[in-house]
This record gives C-alpha cells, structure tokens and sequence, in this order.
C-alpha cells in the first residue's frame, strides 16, 4: 500500500490547479517562478507532475498556490 495513493493520484487538487492557471493565463514556468518567490523550491516539471497527479502536494505548497491563484484551499481540495 502506498501512503501517498488516493484513487490512482498522489494529489486530489492537480486538476483544479490546472485550471485556476489557465483561467489566468498562467504558465508552467511561471506559477514555479512565483512559488520560488515565495520561499518554495519548485521546478517547472514539479508543477506539471502535480497537474497530472503524479506528485505530492504538502500543505504548504498548497496555501502558497491558493494565494497566488486566487483561489482558497477548499475550492483545491474540491470542497467548495
């Protein structure tokens, strides 16, 4: 059993991501620049792997991508 496995995914927000980023014609490499900004140490790669669930989404990756999307945790997490 993986610890980091829900339904196939290792994250339920990557697709939610996706789109709060193109609804703001962000790009990839953009989103990881503005994270970097932030203090978070993240690649391109690492935001395209979390779109498709492939990577994992720590807490706080996730309050720092809700502020710069402009959109809350929830709405992510796919609560709201």
């Amino acid at each position: 059993m993986k610890i980091y496995d829900y339904n196939g995914k290792k994250n339920i927000t990557g697709d939610r991501i996706h789109e709060a980023r193109c609804k703001h014609r962000i790009t990839q490499s953009d989103l990881a620049a503005r994270l970097q900004v932030a203090g978070i140490t993240i690649e391109r790669d690492s935001i395209s792997r979390i779109e498709i669930g492939t990577r994992f989404v720590a807490d706080y990756e996730l309050r720092e991508l809700s502020r710069i999307l402009k959109v809350s945790v929830n709405w992510l997490l796919g609560i709201e």
